[in-house]
């Protein structure tokens, strides 16, 4: 069932030369986990405020859950649309205790009865396995001791989604991967529908079924994370989501022609057609060879993997992903032997 729906949203905040959204429309099922990519002023936390109605579109409907909450002259207010929100810096009241912090949420969602709002504080804290904390005060807490805090805090009114915005990015990388985990578990175990936002694909694509990838304000493909990494829609989406080289090739006898090597032209371009063929590190592997098809220029280790720079006779560079154990001394002479696992083809700009 559709659980949130944005129909043609434009937002456009005063003296603001381009609109920070124009005509985003998406949904998201019930249950899912959203999660919202792009690079910074790309429009992600203004999708958020307007779902939680912070922001107020210019044009555009809103649906929560089937009502709407969004169109024209008709709005309703934050408080009122069921929604939970995590901010960047957790915005925890550091004169309340940790159970005080959570009991906040229930009084601002209009939870009665103290005996009641003790117990859900209680479960909520259970389910994101702070039991034993409730005394404390935020900075007596680790940094990821307050996330959970604050995912409680919105949590505890049983909101009808769960808004996250860039909850991770004031965690230490070791923290953030950890931090993760420990959220996907918890929204798991609650059931909750949730819309992240992040500039990183790595966090997108290991915590979210669907990704929403915005470029300017508008939405460049709305798909599951192997679509896009694997076949994205767009060379900004091939190159925001990963490392990607772009091939040029030219169709000639049903084939596209490149440097180092025939495609299959799969979109069928018409012939004399030049066309860039996207390849990943990942789809090239190299084999020392004299004389070879390319030259190592560079070499980055990166823990679990060496990326090799490799420069091509006529001046332009493809980079190859190769074991950590795989080393090979810059200016060996190569052979390519390019496996890609999707063709991707975009017409030469």
């Amino acid at each position: 069932m559709t659980l949130i729906e944005l129909a043609r949203v434009s937002v456009t905040y005063p003296n603001a030369a381009t609109p920070a959204l124009h005509d985003l429309t998406l949904t998201v099922e019930e249950g899912a986990f959203l999660a919202i990519l792009g690079p910074s002023g790309c429009g992600k936390t203004t999708v958020l405020r307007a779902i939680a109605g912070f922001e107020r579109p210019q044009s555009g409907r809103i649906l929560i859950d089937g009502r709407l909450v969004c169109e024209g002259s008709h709005w309703v207010p934050p408080e009122e649309r069921g929604v939970g929100m995590v901010f960047q810096d957790y915005a925890l009241f550091p004169h309340l205790t940790v159970a005080q912090n959570v009991a906040f949420g229930l009084r601002r969602s209009g939870r009665k009865g103290r005996e009641e709002a003790d117990r859900t504080v209680a479960e909520t804290l259970g389910l994101v396995g702070l039991n034993g904390m409730e005394a404390r005060y935020p900075h007596e807490l680790s940094g990821g001791q307050q996330q959970r805090v604050a995912i409680a805090r919105a949590l505890a009114p049983k909101p009808i989604v769960l808004l996250l915005d860039e909850p991770f990015s004031n965690l230490d990388p070791d923290m953030r991967g950890q931090m993760r985990e420990e959220v996907q578990e918890i929204l798991l175990r609650a059931g909750t529908t949730a819309i992240l936002v992040t500039h990183d694909h790595d966090e997108a694509f290991a915590m979210a079924d669907r990704v929403a990838v915005l470029n300017h304000g508008r939405l460049e493909q709305f798909d599951n994370p192997e679509s896009i990494y694997h076949t994205p829609s767009t060379p900004f989406v091939a190159n925001f989501v990963g490392q990607a080289d772009f091939l040029l090739g030219r169709v000639d006898d049903g084939k596209i022609q490149t440097e180092v090597g025939i495609f299959e032209n799969v979109d069928g371009h018409p012939p004399g057609k030049a066309v860039e063929i996207m390849i990943r590190p990942d789809d090239v592997h190299i084999m020392p060879a004299s004389p070879g098809a390319a030259q190592i220029v560079g070499r980055q280790f990166r823990g679990s993997e060496n990326i090799y720079t490799m420069l091509l006779p006529s001046g332009q560079h493809l980079h190859s992903s190769e074991p950590s154990t795989t080393v090979y001394p810059i200016g060996t002479s190569v052979e390519l032997k390019i496996v890609a696992t999707h063709i991707v083809i975009f017409p030469k700009q």
